[in-house]
């Protein structure tokens, strides 16, 4: 079965998946749709696709088996709702939004179409995570620590909290995403955010300074007992650090998305991905999409949980309250 692919979205992440999709034996991207249509020329020239303007040219033109929906935070929304409308097979890229309110009404569309979803926590595909999976099973982790310290993405709408949602929504959420998944559920969020005064000069990378916080201090805690803190920051001048490392009795377990490593009285033992999960995320949707597998390793639903944290320690951050999750899951109107 080839399975045939529209794209909404050519930035560049949506070139990631092209690229990857077009390495997949049996898979053809048919349509690519940008509102910027040379971005979309470029993009759909590289997979030898149609360039739309439009995603429901993109969708109906190509008559695609599934879509890929890879727009900015603050356009999620209409995409999503136009795929689940024509019934299709969804991939989500992470953040799912910017506030809970769209997000939350994707996931209730997604479950009454009872559609097949992936989303791009590709964290979750690297096959390291068995090995720490069993040692944590061995040594339960209590604490842990999790980290983004990075300099500020190029793009425009990143700076601006209706926009981007944050970095702890747009970045940071990949370490809450394997918390919650290593940890298992989060009950509440407690956290505080700061921004560089307004009287320091820009620095000549950072382009518009916007509204969205420079650092980020958020503690968790976890249902099972465990509690984690959580830093975030754009104000280096490249990556340095995205991670989570738990504690255990005898064990420092460290993982990123390049791999782990388990530090104990015996010494360090680094571990490594056999395959690159940004390429282990689009095959298993197109497992999923072909009936091959079940389910993907983080199917919409799973998102939204995910998003839901780390919109809460958004929240929290601005407010300055701590945030229960049981409340902000609710359903509407429905106290928590």
């Amino acid at each position: 079965m080839t399975v045939r692919v529209a794209v909404l979205g050519a930035g560049g992440v949506a070139r990631r998946h092209v690229e990857v999709l077009s390495s997949l034996e049996g898979v053809e991207v048919v349509t690519v749709a940008d509102p910027e249509r040379a971005r979309a020329d470029t993009l759909a020239d590289l997979a030898g696709a149609r360039a739309c303007s439009s995603v429901e040219e993109a969708l109906d033109a190509g008559r695609p088996d599934a879509a890929y929906v890879c727009v900015p935070p603050f356009a999620h929304g209409d995409p999503e709702r136009a795929v689940i409308a024509r019934g299709l097979p969804m991939f989500v890229e992470k953040p799912v939004g910017t506030d809970l309110t769209v997000a939350r009404e994707l996931a209730d569309l997604v479950a009454a179409a009872g559609l097949a979803t992936a989303t791009g926590y590709h964290w979750r595909c690297s096959d390291v995570l068995g090995e720490v999976r069993e040692r944590l099973a061995a040594a339960p982790a209590y604490a842990a620590s999790g980290y983004w310290l990075d300099k500020r993405p190029p793009v425009g709408w990143w700076a601006h909290t209706n926009r981007s949602g944050g970095q702890v929504v747009e970045q940071l959420t990949h370490v809450v995403d394997l918390a919650r998944l290593l940890l298992g559920e989060v009950t509440e969020v407690y956290a505080a955010g700061v921004r560089v005064p307004a009287s320091q000069p820009v620095r000549a990378h950072e382009g518009d300074r916007g509204d969205v916080d420079d650092a980020t201090v958020a503690t968790l805690r976890f249902a099972g007992g465990a509690v984690a803190s959580l830093t975030a920051t754009s104000l280096l001048d490249l990556k340095h650090r995205a991670a989570l490392h738990l504690f255990s009795r005898g064990l420092v377990t460290e993982v990123d998305e390049t791999g782990a490593a388990f530090v104990g009285a015996d010494g360090r033992t680094e571990v490594t991905p056999t395959e690159d999960p940004k390429l282990v995320v689009d095959r298993e949707f197109v497992e999923v999409v072909r009936g091959e597998r079940e389910a993907a390793s983080a199917p919409y639903a799973e998102a939204l949980r995910s998003h839901a944290v780390a919109w809460s320690v958004a929240e929290s951050a601005r407010t300055g309250a701590p945030v229960r999750l049981d409340d902000v899951l609710a359903p509407a109107g429905v106290a928590g």
